[in-house]
């Protein structure tokens, strides 16, 4: 570890701020270049080492994400885009496929993440790796700023509004007195290798189902190139055999179709996936709390990273007016509730619905839905879509009566009209 003295800029960094943000990845940053860009002296605290590392996700994002970046300030870059895919093949147990048409890409998070941070720092941020925040200040009741730790250090950080980009076990939103609890069963446990030599389609990421494959969850095979690409998996958190053990065995039965079984190891990664338990009230007086940490994560395939920024952007708006009227009071700061439930927050219910729909079903049915599902339908149900859904629900039961019981919450509220 270098000395004290190696990092002047850090030790003499000021303590007073408009917004500190707890947490460098994805919402955090993009909250920080959104406000920033509104005039606001932002200061981001990382408690990594280094910003974009390490990784723990397949690095999908669409065309929309993407987007989002360059009008943000990104470099047209491939560098941190990375690899682009056009759309998706879903595989039944039976090994029958669907594709679903699309653009995006295979990012290369830390270099994303990098130019993120850069970007905020061209509008006016500041960024701090190395921090990691371990409290938050109270006064008079509302949150007032943050503590964190550097190089063994405890430092304060004082602002009237704080934003908690922390992940998903949030200590800021914890401490600051909201619910944040997260049952077991809406994580899942992640598991991934980084792996070159492979031999597979790299025009599009491939995903695997079945009851044996992974329960609750699916093998993925993002594409990072012509012979390489993230090699995964998401589970079920509470089964006994860890996601490690459920990927190994995929590999060791269908590696060879796919060049895995001779392929090289460059990279080990794995960490828990909120899946649900969205947080009905994501504001205290002087907090906002996004991203990961809000359990703003698709329920059905675990992507993130855009609804993060989706979140952040919400985020930054709101603490923009917060600022102009100089009132950070929870009543106030509820607008980031109330708007990011009427943009997404419905539509991830309902898509939470088909989650506990689609964790009853067994090698058959998924053999089934692959055959009779086509590509928008697959899309709608991604999407939240509740009205395609209900049509969707109410073809797939009058040709399969026996899947009514494994979709029964869903039928109760969305077939029956009144999950709009």
């Amino acid at each position: 570890m270098l000395p004290r003295c190696f990092y002047p800029a850090v030790v003499f960094v000021k303590s007073e701020w408009d917004v500190v943000v707890a947490g460098g990845g994805p919402a955090g940053l993009f909250f920080a270049i959104k406000a920033a860009e509104g005039g606001l002296d932002v200061l981001v605290l990382d408690k990594k080492q280094e910003i974009g590392s390490p990784v723990r996700c397949a690095e999908g994002l669409g065309v929309d994400g993407v987007n989002m970046l360059l009008n943000a300030g990104l470099p047209d870059s491939d560098g941190w885009k990375g690899w682009p895919v056009k759309g998706a093949y879903l595989y039944a147990p039976n090994g029958r496929s669907v594709r679903i048409p699309g653009n995006g890409y295979v990012v290369e998070r830390p270099i994303m993440e990098r130019e993120m941070a850069k970007a905020a720092t061209r509008k006016g941020a500041r960024v701090l790796a190395a921090h990691d925040v371990c409290d938050v200040i109270k006064e008079g009741g509302r949150v007032a700023g943050v503590r964190a730790r550097f190089l063994g250090e405890e430092r304060e950080f004082r602002a009237p509004l704080v934003i908690a980009a922390d992940g998903f076990e949030s200590l800021l939103a914890r401490k600051a007195g909201l619910n944040t609890f997260q049952p077991a069963y809406h994580v899942d446990s992640g598991f991934e290798y980084l792996m070159s030599g492979l031999d597979v389609d790299a025009d599009a990421i491939h995903l695997f189902f079945g009851r044996d494959v992974a329960p609750r969850g699916y093998v993925w095979i993002f594409p990072k190139g012509d012979d390489t690409a993230n090699v995964g998996i998401g589970i079920d958190a509470r089964l006994d055999a860890t996601a490690k053990q459920y990927l190994d065995r995929w590999i060791e039965k269908h590696g060879k179709d796919y060049g895995l079984s001779s392929a090289s190891v460059l990279e080990v990664r794995g960490g828990g996936i909120p899946v649900g338990g969205f947080l009905k009230k994501m504001t205290a007086d002087g907090l906002i709390v996004v991203g990961d940490a809000a359990h703003q994560v698709h329920p059905l395939h675990g992507g993130g990273m855009f609804l993060a920024m989706e979140a952040a952007e919400i985020a930054a708006d709101v603490a923009l007016k917060a600022f102009e009227r100089g009132d950070f009071t929870d009543s106030t700061l509820s607008e980031y509730n109330d708007r990011w439930w009427k943009l997404r927050g419905r539509s991830l219910e309902t898509a939470l619905k088909l989650r506990y729909a689609f964790e009853r079903l067994d090698d058959e049915d998924f053999n089934y839905l692959v055959d009779v599902l086509g590509s928008e339908d697959v899309l709608a149900m991604a999407e939240g879509d509740a009205g395609a859904v209900r049509s969707i629900a109410l073809r797939v039961l009058k040709d399969r009566p026996r899947l009514a019981w494994k979709f029964r919450e869903f039928i109760g509220d969305v077939v029956m009209g009144s999950g709009g």
